[in-house]
């Protein structure tokens, strides 16, 4: 029985550490997100760690692959996957149930080590849910290419504008109704999140995550007084694509630590939406687009930016165009989308 110990120990950390490098693959190159790739490299880094407390000599002695009863045992199935999102899926899943193997195994022959792998599996649990609910939210965001803020306190309004905007080809609708009180402000964010699911448009709600889960919204957008992106988290009842307004670089890269998925950048241009706000200027969409580069967090650029001036925005690095009053001040705003979109098109990013 000693030597079957270690050899379950050695099976199920070799099991346990190939199914935390497709995470970590899943992260890096799925998600180019430096972040939770890196977190994924640490956790196959500690596991290591802590094997490497036991007796490597026994570990290896014990390991008997022709002779083992299981390696020609197959399940149908067992190994078919759909997308890389099923890798990942099931990578988790071997993980967590080889670290319990793992912890129960290694508490025999050495408890502080068992402890250890058992804190491990939290950690990886955390993880996984990490990782897929930003995955989830990211991937819808990518296609986003023409991203309409309505801000309007009339539901009338509201509602006119989200359906010639759906009509009119925006890939996201985000209403920002500052003034409508809570239940009111839930009764028009559940019509316009009805409206853009009918047109396959993401709905997102400015300023109040309680409001953007209670109506099914795709998502929420934060200001920088808003609660954090963490706190959010706790509160979703399906992945949420969270948005964090920046407007320096310094606000830039602490949103990047919150991992949200998406940023604004801006405002760009001087803009009638927040008269009191600083340009911050073509230089820093160029910037934030880098410095997000290697962290699988989406960008919208906004503020001020009109048919006029939308390529130097794309010109300057932006995939995503976030505007306001160049679709609600248009004569029909419908058209202004499609004028809007065809230029994002063209650049590549519609």
């Amino acid at each position: 029985m000693d030597r079957a110990i270690y050899r379950i120990i050695d099976a199920n950390f070799n099991r346990a550490r190939e199914a935390v490098r497709v995470i970590e693959d899943f992260c890096r190159f799925g998600l180019n997100s430096e972040l939770l790739s890196g977190r994924a490299k640490k956790l196959r880094h500690e596991l290591s760690a802590a094997i490497a407390e036991l007796d490597a000599g026994r570990l290896i002695a014990g390991r008997d692959t022709l002779g083992d009863v299981g390696v020609n045992r197959a399940v149908e199935n067992q190994l078919r996957r759909t997308d890389l999102e099923s890798c990942f899926t099931a990578a988790c899943k071997r993980l967590t149930e080889s670290l319990r193997v793992l912890a129960e195994t290694i508490e025999t022959v050495n408890p502080a080590q068992g402890r250890t792998i058992e804190n491990l599996r939290y950690t990886a649990y955390t993880l996984e849910k990490d990782v897929a609910l930003f995955s989830s939210a990211a991937e819808k965001f990518k296609r986003v290419g023409l991203y309409v803020l309505i801000s309007s306190n009339l539901p009338a309004d509201i509602i006119h504008l989200a359906h010639r905007c759906v009509a009119g080809g925006a890939d996201c609708i985000q209403l920002r109704a500052k003034d409508i009180d809570a239940a009111g402000l839930f009764a028009v964010a559940v019509e316009v999140v009805q409206i853009c699911k009918a047109g396959g448009v993401l709905s997102i709600i400015n300023d109040r995550p309680d409001i953007a889960v209670a109506a099914g919204a795709d998502g929420v957008h934060l200001g920088q007084n808003d609660l954090p992106v963490e706190q959010v988290r706790k509160l979703e009842l399906k992945p949420l694509i969270i948005g964090k307004s920046t407007h320096s670089l310094k606000q830039l890269e602490a949103a990047r630590d919150e991992l949200p998925t998406y940023v604004s950048l801006g405002p760009v241009f001087s803009t009638g939406t927040k008269p009191t706000a600083e340009p911050v200027g073509l230089g820093y969409v160029t910037k934030g687009v880098q410095i997000l580069a290697d962290t699988g967090i989406g960008h919208a650029a906004i503020g001020g930016i009109t048919l006029e001036n939308v390529e130097e925005v794309l010109d300057a690095g932006a995939r995503t165009i976030a505007v306001c009053s160049a679709v609600m001040d248009a004569r029909d705003p419908a058209e202004a989308c499609r004028a809007l979109k065809a230029s994002i098109t063209r650049a590549g990013n519609g």
